[in-house]
C-alpha cells in the first residue's frame, strides 16, 4: 500500500480500527485528543461501539467490561489521564483479560503542559495500579513504528491475557510523517472460552479480580507472573545502530532515542566510534544487550525527556561495569542534537567515575544553566 502523510494521533487511532478493535472508550484530554475524535466517527461507521466516558474513570471501566467479553477494547489518554485509570487497570490486570491503552505523554507533574515528555517510564512499568502485575510497554519512536505496534498490540494482549501500553509522548501524537496502514483484519467472531460474551446453552462464566482467600490469590499472582516470564523470553525488542565497531553507546527511547540518532550521526563524522541502542519494549527491558555492551564498551550515555527514569534501569542492568553519563530534558522540553553531541564529547573526554550516580554532574550543569 502507498504511504500516507498520517498524524501520530490518528495513525495509531486508525491501526487499532485495522487490528480489529471492536469497542474504544475515552475522554478528550490533549495532546491525544485527535484520536477520541476520529474514532468518534471512524468507529460507529464500521457498526462499532464508541463512547466518550464522563470520565477516564468511566472509560477504563467500560473498556474492562468489553474486555470481558473477548472484544478487543482499548482506551487513550495522556498523563493525568492515564494517573486516574490505574485503579481500572489493576482490575483488568487481576482478572486476566486483555486490552491496549495508548499513553501520549505531557509534561508533568500534576497538571503540568501539553508539551512532550517521557516522565511516564515509571508510572507505567515500575508503578501503575496495586498489586503484581506486569503490562507489556512499546515504545515506538515514528509514526511507522506507532502504527506496527498498535496493530501488533491486541494479538500480544490476547497472547498473554494482558495490558498492552504503547508509551508515545506528545510530539509524536502531533508529528506528521509518511507511513504505510496495514491492511484490514476481519473482525473475531470467535471468542475466547472464558469470555462472558452470553451463556445460552452453557454453564455461565464468572469473571473477577477479587480472590478473597489468600491461598487463591496466591494461585492468580502465580499465573500471571507465568504469563510474564513467557513474555520475557518471547517478546523483548529493541533497535542497534552502528554499534558493530562501536566504542560508546546511546541509550535512549521514543523521541529521545529519535534525536540521539541524529547526534549519534555526527559524532561519527568526527571519527568518535559510538553507536545507539533504542529500546522498544521498555517492559520487558532489553536487559541482555545491555548488560552484554557493558562488558565491552568504554562508556555509555543516557537521553530521556525526563528527570532519569530509564537510567534506573540502565544502571541495574550494567552493574556499574562502565561510566554512564545522563543527558535529561524535564518538563515538556525536548534534548536538542547539538546537546546530545556535547554530551557525547564530554563522556568521551571526560568520563564520569564508575559507580557514580550520572545525574549529579547533569544536575549541576543544569541548574546552574536555569539559575537555581
Amino acid at each position: 500500500m502507498a504511504k500516507e502523510l498520517l498524524k501520530g494521533n490518528i495513525a495509531f487511532a486508525e491501526a487499532a480500527v485495522r487490528a480489529g478493535v471492536d469497542a474504544y472508550f475515552g475522554y478528550p484530554i490533549t495532546p491525544q485528543t485527535e484520536a477520541l475524535e476520529y474514532l468518534s466517527d471512524r468507529m460507529p461507521g464500521l457498526g462499532r461501539a464508541f463512547v466518550q466516558a464522563e470520565s477516564e474513570l468511566g472509560a477504563i471501566n467500560m473498556v474492562y467490561g468489553a474486555a470481558c467479553t473477548g472484544r478487543r477494547a482499548m482506551t487513550s489518554s495522556s498523563s493525568p489521564g492515564v494517573s486516574l485509570m490505574m485503579e481500572g487497570l489493576s482490575y483488568i490486570a487481576g482478572t486476566e483479560v486483555p486490552m491496549v491503552i495508548v499513553d501520549v505523554m505531557r509534561g508533568g507533574p500534576g497538571l503540568g503542559n501539553i508539551a512532550p515528555a517521557q516522565s511516564d517510564y515509571n508510572h507505567m512499568i515500575h508503578g501503575g495500579g496495586h498489586g503484581d502485575y506486569y503490562p507489556i510497554v512499546l515504545a515506538p519512536a515514528n509514526i511507522q513504528e506507532t502504527i506496527d505496534l498498535t496493530y501488533e498490540a491486541f494479538e500480544l494482549a490476547e497472547k498473554y491475557r494482558s495490558i498492552v501500553v504503547i508509551l508515545i509522548d506528545g510530539s509524536i501524537g502531533q508529528m506528521m510523517e509518511p507511513a504505510e496502514l496495514p491492511p484490514m483484519k476481519p473482525r473475531k467472531k470467535q471468542f475466547p472460552e472464558w469470555a462472558t460474551d452470553g451463556c445460552e446453552g452453557r454453564p455461565a462464566r464468572f469473571l473477577s479480580s477479587i480472590a478473597l482467600d489468600p491461598p487463591i490469590q496466591e494461585v492468580t499472582n502465580l499465573r500471571i507472573l507465568k504469563r510474564w516470564n513467557k513474555v520475557r523470553d518471547n517478546e523483548v525488542r529493541y533497535k542497534t545502530y552502528y554499534m558493530d565497531d562501536a566504542r560508546y553507546a546511546v541509550v535512549g527511547f521514543g523521541t529521545a532515542g529519535r534525536i540521539s540518532l541524529s547526534a549519534v550521526r555526527a559524532a561519527r563524522a568526527e571519527g568518535i566510534p559510538i553507536g545507539l541502542v533504542r529500546p522498544i519494549s521498555l517492559h520487558p527491558f532489553p536487559e541482555q544487550i545491555l548488560d552484554d555492551l557493558s562488558k565491552e564498551l568504554d562508556g555509555m550515555l543516557v537521553v530521556e525527556m525526563n528527570n532519569g527514569q530509564m537510567l534506573n534501569d540502565v544502571r541495574v542492568h550494567t552493574k556499574d561495569r562502565l561510566p554512564i553519563s545522563f543527558l535529561g530534558r524535564p518538563g515538556g522540553m525536548l534534548p536538542m542534537e547539538e546537546d546530545i553531541h556535547e554530551a557525547i564529547k564530554r563522556l568521551v573526554e571526560d568520563p564520569p567515575p564508575i559507580g557514580s550516580d550520572p545525574r549529579d554532574r547533569w544536575f549541576a550543569e543544569i541548574c546552574k544553566e536555569k539559575g537555581l
